[in-house]
């Protein structure tokens, strides 16, 4: 083919390199619009309050991070108590069947025996330290992901959170002080709702080690309680 066909002439090199100026313009002012957008948003919300209920905000969200720290210390106070036993159960994860562990349902093995007080069904009265992980063998959630330091716990989990149908079912029975592993189908896990582990439907596996602690459960319930009144406040100054 002659080669004077398929070269663009100057004039067609400066439109193409115009409407691509253009076209980059354009994304970067959408860009900016949803920040402006996202940001007279929330100083409308804090712009709105009153004086009173702006000093209000600002003594809640002290209350929240004071009893964060609360929650932080106790987690290391905890993680010297718990840490050594629960780490050796992290050769637990290992790879599996995705497809046999939906297949087969629901299934539990208890690893260690507690000699606490037994989960009975629809318990929130306990806490839980975890390892979850997925088919192929990576970890999508731990109690060791610990930004602060690799040698200690987070704070355990507080079963007054919503947790899947499937963490519920496979706890009961579970004595505190125990540790279980617990297989989950998908659909007693996020089903369509959620993609996880690759995608939807998918089987998880936890080792769970439940946990007694009435301080760290008392301090998640009055953080919680902090969060709502925050949440109440933003809300009423939009007039929603």
């Amino acid at each position: 083919m002659d080669q004077k066909y398929v070269k663009t002439s100057t004039k067609q090199r400066v439109i193409i390199f115009t409407v691509g100026i253009l076209m980059l313009l354009a994304t970067v002012a959408t860009y900016v619009l949803i920040i402006v957008n996202n940001k007279k948003s929330e100083q409308t919300a804090t712009s709105s309050m009153s004086a009173e209920d702006q000093a209000k905000l600002n003594e809640l969200q002290s209350q929240w991070n004071a009893k964060n720290d609360e929650i932080n210390a106790r987690a290391t106070e905890l993680s010297k108590q718990y840490f050594d036993t629960f780490k050796s159960y992290k050769s637990r994860v290992k790879g599996y069947n995705a497809t046999t562990a939906n297949s087969n349902g629901l299934k539990t093995e208890d690893l260690k025996n507690g000699s606490g007080k037994t989960l009975t069904d629809g318990d929130k009265d306990y806490l839980a330290y975890y390892i979850g992980f997925c088919a192929d063998e990576s970890v999508f959630d731990s109690s060791f992901d610990s930004y602060d330091d690799p040698k200690s716990l987070k704070a355990p989990l507080s079963a007054k959170v919503g947790l899947i149908e499937g963490w519920n079912a496979g706890v009961v029975g579970m004595k505190i002080g125990g540790v279980r592993e617990i297989t989950i189908p998908g659909e007693l896990a996020y089903g369509d709702s959620q993609e996880i582990c690759g995608g939807t439907n998918s089987p998880l596996k936890f080792v769970v080690m439940a946990v007694e602690d009435s301080k760290t459960d008392t301090l998640v319930t009055e953080q919680d309680a902090i969060y709502e009144q925050i949440i109440e406040l933003y809300y009423s100054s939009m007039g929603q």
